[in-house]
């Protein structure tokens, strides 16, 4: 990164919900510079060939899950200006697809760590679709998980690994909702949709909503 051009650096908190939830990591960040072009973010690009505007997510969702804790860093060439940060949030808004929905933006120190390297686990919040599913059956499914030494799973590259290591802690909430907090960033990371595989549900039978991403001592 070019320090003598970046006058700011800000995180925006965004969700993803309705049909954005089955739209891909590369679809969405050419969304997302169209939306902080089109709000008239002073983007700071990269070098070469190919400028790239310089953003970076915190962590991919999976297709098919729903967010309301995604973060995104942008670098800009001016500070913004006016009523910051609301009436950035407010143009930010204006220029979103249905489906996405920002929350916050903060100012971050230009020299602060990148932004996956901060990220350490996720919360996911498992509703069940079907009524077959009952409170008795997630917390066995739970259980069982949590008593096994190991779960192999094979990635998409037929490279076999264990699942296990990546899931920290499985619990019931009071409307029978499944809470699963996995490891996410540098750490390794757990894929909800493998351990909907792994507990022997199918993703048709729940959904899977990613409540909240931790960063750095959360």
């Amino acid at each position: 990164m070019n320090q003598a051009l970046t006058q700011q650096r800000i995180r925006i908190q965004f969700g993803k919900s309705g049909f954005l939830r089955f739209v891909g990591h590369l679809d969405l960040a050419q969304t997302w510079e169209r939306i902080l072009r089109r709000a008239g973010i002073p983007l700071e690009y990269s070098q070469g060939f190919n400028p790239r505007p310089r953003m970076q997510f915190a962590a991919a969702l999976p297709v098919g899950v729903t967010s309301e804790s995604e973060f995104l860093d942008a670098w800009l060439l001016h500070k913004l200006e006016g009523d910051f940060p609301a009436e950035w949030v407010a143009r930010l808004a204006a220029t979103c697809p249905s489906g996405l929905v920002v929350y916050t933006i903060s100012d971050v120190p230009i020299r602060d760590p990148a932004l996956p390297t901060r990220v350490t686990s996720a919360e996911y919040v498992l509703s069940p679709l079907d009524a077959a599913l009952g409170a008795n059956m997630l917390r066995e499914r739970a259980l069982e998980i949590l008593a096994a030494d190991h779960i192999e799973r094979v990635r998409h590259n037929k490279k076999p690994y264990d699942l296990r290591p990546l899931i920290l802690d499985l619990k019931l909430d009071r409307d029978g909702n499944l809470l699963a907090y996995l490891k996410t960033g540098d750490g390794g990371n757990g894929r909800p949709d493998e351990l909907v595989d792994a507990l022997g549900f199918k993703l048709a039978q729940v959904s899977v909503h990613r409540r909240r991403l931790f960063l750095g001592d959360e």
